[in-house]
């Protein structure tokens, strides 16, 4: 492709230019029914009826003429998706968009595929959908399914629910006993060889 039919295609591209800098530049709107109001006559009355700079032809023309040629739009809208791999917490929990989500206990790898959709999470392992999730609005929430967690047997239960040793009570000495542990220490390494 030459230099000049290059910028021809540029200039193609940059409808939402002209769009800004003679539409929007310098007026205000009440709101989005005002808006579409002024672009519609806008467009009808200025935009398209105008000559275009680099094709030279009239926008309404050059549109007819290529209208029988578009495709129309797909029935359904668009579905976005961000496709991304993360690495599964300690915890079994993956993060995304700032918030954790849970995966199976049972999860093998390490790394799985997460489709972040508009309205929800979908995560997979080896290309099989493993948890699916709608998105958590906000950060730092977590979402636990609890199918994704093994009941934990009964005697480690037990155990779970003893006392445990950080919440016992510290002994208090005297600040001469660790004073003295402190030399002991020190005259032992000094004795060495």
């Amino acid at each position: 492709m030459s230099a000049p039919a290059k910028m021809v295609v540029a200039q193609h591209e940059r409808p939402f230019r002209y769009i800004r800098q003679d539409f929007f530049l310098g007026r205000s709107f009440h709101d989005m029914e005002d808006l579409n109001a002024q672009f519609e006559e806008w467009r009808t009355t200025i935009a398209n009826p105008r000559e275009h700079a680099t094709t030279k032809r009239i926008v309404d023309e050059h549109f007819a003429e290529e209208a029988p040629y578009l495709l129309a739009l797909p029935a359904h809208p668009y579905e976005a998706v961000l496709t991304v791999e993360r690495r599964i917490s300690q915890e079994g929990m993956v993060a995304v968009g700032g918030n954790q989500y849970s995966v199976p206990d049972t999860t093998k790898r390490r790394i799985v595929e997460v489709q972040n959709h508009p309205v929800e999470v979908r995560i997979f392992e080896d290309g099989a959908l493993i948890a699916i999730y709608p998105v958590l609005e906000g950060k730092n929430q977590r979402r636990i399914d609890p199918s994704h967690r093994k009941p934990i047997p009964p005697a480690r239960r037990a155990v779970q629910l003893l006392p445990s040793s950080a919440n016992a009570p510290v002994a208090r000495r005297p600040l001469a006993f660790y004073e003295a542990v402190g030399r002991r220490l020190a005259e032992a390494h000094e004795g060495r060889p």
